[in-house]
């Protein structure tokens, strides 16, 4: 039995790049939607997080109590936390 002399796979694309395929193999596994990991938080109780838009720029335009409810971070409603956390398969 000479099972070293046997051949791994036979192509006909030559022994280099059968070797280059070999190591430019995607990973398996889920992968995270990391535009959706930019703009969203999940907090360890499971509620998801995002900053409000129209807080970057033009603010002398805005009044005071709306550059105020623009500060800090909100929850987002459950029925659309459902698909975040389906876009985040690592953080809940």
């Amino acid at each position: 039995m000479a099972l070293a002399s046997t051949p791994v796979a036979t192509y006909s694309l030559g022994s280099f790049a059968i070797e280059k395929l070999r190591f430019m193999r995607r990973p398996k596994g889920i992968k995270t939607k990391k535009s959706v990991s930019k703009r969203f938080k999940i907090t360890g109780t499971g509620k998801v997080l995002f900053h409000h838009a129209g807080n970057r720029h033009l603010a002398q335009t805005k009044n005071p109590k709306r550059r105020r409810h623009l500060r800090g971070a909100a929850t987002v409603d459950p029925t659309d936390a459902y698909r975040i956390t389906q876009n985040l398969p690592f953080s809940h």
